[in-house]
């Protein structure tokens, strides 16, 4: 690890960074905010979900076309540019005085923080990296539990004595007049790919399109469990403040959970980088929604301030796991050739799940359907798809097989 880490360390450095400054459009990041958007706006809950959706599906959608960009430029290049729309995202949302400017806002740092930040890093792991993909995506995938670590409780402090909007205003400073001087030093060298060949075959014989990707039923299958996460995971933090308000906890005390959170994600989603090199990520395939599953149950049943440690824990486990897993998967799956076109759907469905999750369990609360029935009803759901998640594993490797054994008759026939 130590000498993977020496020969590689200006690019994974800098995809660390990318997912790190991705925080800034995560859901976990904005909705420690809430309580004061929506008074400001004078919002309840089912409405901010609504912009929220609303904002969160323009991105998405914008996905689906800027996310292919990563197949033509350098991530030097198009990482510089996004972390500047993500600095002039922070800006406006500091100035957001209507509804249509917050929308907007919304919109802007969802799509430059939430998709493209994490979009670049991990496009350019599967495309540098093949036999060590799992080491590179989980490292670069720390970036992000440093940022669940680091932020809830500097938002926490920060809100203390400022101004929302202010606190806003410092993150954008952070990230123009720090984030993209880093980066752009740590990409002056690109890499060339290296550790092209596996003896787990793991390399596809396919190199798949966008287009045959969509074709492929085993695809969409898998998508039930790959979007279960973000649908899941950005309404438990979205609605993160209301929830602290019914189990009458204290928001400081949960938002500190964010640290147990980002700890067990960085140690497993090592830990399962370093299976997934073992084992292929398609192996892995039906267990990451398991601790989801679990942490559902233990909200759904206990309002005991104690039960938070555990929650993060389960929360960090399936954090860690679904990160890697899927950063690993698709260029395992689909090859890396399209692989930017590839990632710009997939992600474009997982931020369409996240906003989607925020919108309908605030709607939900403002009916009347008690959160812990909603949980309950999330956790039957993650153990359903589990069981499908096993046939679809079994699939994948199968296909595989098939290629694989194509390809070497192909090569003895040559």
């Amino acid at each position: 690890m130590l000498a993977f880490l020496r020969q590689n360390a200006p690019w994974l450095l800098a995809g660390m960074l990318l997912t790190f400054s991705s925080s800034f459009g995560q859901t976990f990041f904005i909705a420690l905010f809430g309580g004061q958007i929506r008074e400001d706006f004078g919002l309840s809950n089912g409405e901010f979900g609504g912009l929220y959706l609303l904002g969160t599906l323009g991105s998405a959608a914008l996905m689906v076309f800027a996310g292919k960009v990563v197949d033509f430029y350098s991530p030097r290049q198009v990482g510089a540019l996004v972390l500047l729309g993500l600095g002039i995202a922070s800006v406006s949302m500091a100035m957001a005085d209507t509804l249509t400017m917050l929308v907007f806002t919304i919109f802007l740092v969802r799509f430059f923080g939430q998709g493209m930040t994490s979009h670049i890093a991990l496009t350019a792991m599967g495309r540098w990296f093949d036999a060590t993909r799992g080491k590179a995506v989980s490292i670069t995938n720390t970036g992000h539990q440093i940022g669940e670590a680091v932020l809830p409780l500097t938002v926490v402090l920060l809100i203390a004595v400022l101004d929302w909007r202010q606190a806003w205003l410092i993150f954008a400073g952070v990230i123009t007049l720090i984030a993209i001087p880093v980066l752009w030093l740590l990409l002056g060298r690109d890499r060339v790919p290296q550790n092209t060949s596996s003896a787990k075959d793991t390399a596809p014989i396919r190199q798949w399109t966008r287009s045959e990707m969509m074709h492929d039923p085993l695809f969409w299958i898998a998508s039930f469990g790959y979007l279960s996460p973000p649908f899941i995971g950005t309404s438990i933090f979205f609605h993160q403040v209301y929830m602290v308000e019914i189990k009458g906890w204290e928001l400081s005390w949960f938002a500190s959970g964010f640290s147990i959170y980002a700890l067990v994600t960085f140690v497993f989603g090592l830990i399962t980088g370093y299976c997934v090199d073992r084992f292929s990520a398609r192996a892995l395939l039906p267990y990451f929604l398991f601790p989801l599953a679990a942490a559902l149950l233990v909200l759904s049943l206990f309002d005991s301030p104690w039960s938070i440690p555990l929650v993060f824990v389960l929360l960090g486990l399936n954090g860690g796991g679904f990160s890697t897993l899927f950063g690993a998967l698709w260029p395992e799956i689909y090859g890396v050739k399209h692989l930017g076109e590839i990632r710009s759907l997939i992600v474009a469905l997982m931020v369409f799940a996240s906003a989607l999750g925020p919108g309908v369990i605030g709607w939900l609360i403002d009916y009347g359907v008690a959160l812990e029935t909603q949980f309950l009803a999330m956790s039957a759901y993650c153990i359903v798809i589990s069981g499908m998640l096993f046939g679809v594993s079994k699939a994948f490797i199968a296909r595989q097989a098939r290629e694989t054994d194509l390809a070497k008759q192909e090569t003895s026939i040559v």
